[in-house]
This record gives C-alpha cells, structure tokens and sequence, in this order.
C-alpha cells in the first residue's frame, strides 16, 4: 500500500492538477470563443522559458520567477488574438482551430531558435525526498499541489464572485444572450485569454519543474488537456479540472501492478491513457460528466 501511495498516488496527484490547470484554460478558450486553442500548449512551454529567462539570468528560483512568468505569456496570448483570431472570429471553428495550430507553431519555433532542441532544467542536482512517517514525497510536489489549489481557488472567485467573471459565465451559457443584454464581449475575450495564458504559464512551470523544459513540453500534454476538458464537459471550468485530476491518476495508476508483478501497463504507453479516455468518452457520453457547451 506505501507503494502505491508514495510512487504511484502521489505522483498522480501532481500530474493530475497540472492537467487540470491546462485543461481549465482549454476549457475556458472554448466556453467564451467556441474554438479548440491547439496553441495553448505552446504557451505552457513559452511560459516554462520565460521563468527559465528569469531563473537563468537573475538567479531566482522558478517560484519567484512563476509571476514574471505569467506576465510575459498573457501579452503573447493577447498579440495572437488580435494578429489571428480576431479577423476570423466569425469565421467557421475548424478555421479557427487551423490557426491555433499555426500560431503554436510560431511560438514554438521562436522558443527553438532562442533555446535550441536540447533539455533545460531550472535547478541541477538531485533533490532528497521527504519523509512523513513512512510517506515519501518531494517538497515540490507539495509545492505544485497547495500552488494549483490556490490558482484553484482564485479562479473560483473570479468565475463566481467577480462581474467579469459573471460576463465570462454569460458568454459561455450563451453568447447571443449576453451580446444583447449589454456584456462587453471585447473585454470578455481578453480577460478570457489574460486568465487562460495565466493558468497555461502556470501549468508549464509546474511541468517544467516536475520533469524538465523541452520545447515539445506543452504540447506533450496538451490531448491530455482535451482530454480532460472533455471529460469534464468542454466549457465547464470545474468540470475540466475534475477531469484533468481524473486523467493524472489514471495515468499514473495505470502503472501500478494491479494484477500480478508487473505493472498493469508499461509507463511508455501510459500517455495513451488519455487518447483513450478521450475515445471513450467521446462514444460513450460526449457532452461529458457535467454536460459541456454546445
């Protein structure tokens, strides 16, 4: 059972709550435009860089550098929108979709030509584990876990008790509706990608920190993202969190020896989890656990 808690549960927890996070702003871009962001993975990865910036150059730790982070990826979200979204933004969402596939790749291509293809790390060295009884983990675990509660928690309070975040709510339930009745839609679809360009900083940080910086890093895990967005009911913030936690477990549980000595299914194919939670989600209850936006 310590097993299962300290090499497979844990980590779980903490890949399962970086996809939420990403999953939530996936969630977030859709309810409001009602288009899939491809991009939004390569904006986890900008943000993963522009702390390794800070880090690298100031000798900050990733932590302090997470703010500096989020400052520098909102104002590339924002220049996307207004340089490619916007003149398309009546334009059919698979045209929209292309797109973000284009605009990923020009971010990723500027995170290549600043970086190159080769692994980067924030800290070196190895990092002991601590120990609470007989439970193991790392102190960034704990970090990336009390760190995604409170974004967490502050999106709550943004959705639910702000008036933008009641304009947010209104555009997703039903776009039409809140043009007429008065809501900003322009400043609706900024703060919706400042909020969502935040929340993929932070999950590429936390990424980053967790594993190491490459710049496939966001896009690794952006189906995982879908995935869990859909899982949840596209456009439900809260939906895609519970989904994305549900694919972090799933994935890392999936490994466990369940059946006999060895593990139920080799971690090189536990990123396939995913797909097929997608798959069957898709066949089986498509507007997902908490019925999504059409």
């Amino acid at each position: 059972m310590l097993e299962l808690v300290n090499f497979y549960l844990i980590p779980g927890l903490v890949l399962g709550a970086i996809y939420a996070l990403a999953a939530v702003g996936v969630s977030l871009i859709y309810g409001v435009m009602r288009f899939a962001n491809f991009a939004h993975g390569d904006l986890m990865t900008f943000g993963a860089y522009a702390a390794l910036f800070f880090v690298a150059g100031f000798g900050i730790s990733p932590w302090a550098a997470l703010p500096l982070a989020i400052l520098a990826t909102i104002p590339v979200a924002l220049a996307a929108d207004r340089a490619f979204f916007q003149p398309l933004r009546r334009s059919a969402p698979a045209v929209l979709l292309i797109s973000s596939f284009g605009v990923a790749l020009m971010i990723r291509a500027v995170v290549y030509l600043a970086y190159g293809p080769s692994p980067e790390s924030y800290t070196r060295g190895f990092t002991p584990p601590v120990f609470l009884g007989e439970i193991r983990f790392q102190l960034r675990h704990l970090y990336i876990l009390a760190g995604a509660l409170l974004v967490a928690f502050a999106v709550h309070l943004l959705l639910a008790h702000t008036r933008a975040g009641r304009a947010m709510r209104a555009m997703a339930d039903d776009p039409d509706l809140a043009r007429v009745t008065g809501v900003p839609v322009a400043g609706v679809i900024r703060l919706t990608w400042a909020v969502a360009a935040a929340l993929a900083a932070i999950a590429g940080v936390f990424l980053a920190i967790d594993t190491e910086l490459t710049p496939m890093l966001g896009f690794n895990v952006l189906l995982a993202a879908f995935a869990g967005a859909i899982l949840g009911g596209i456009g439900r913030p809260w939906g895609a969190a519970l989904g994305g936690l549900i694919l972090g477990l799933a994935e890392e549980l999936s490994s466990y020896p369940w059946l006999g000595e060895g593990p139920l299914l080799e971690p090189t194919y536990k990123a396939g989890v995913a797909f097929a939670v997608l798959v069957l989600v898709l066949i089986f209850r498509p507007q997902g656990l908490f019925r999504g936006v059409g």
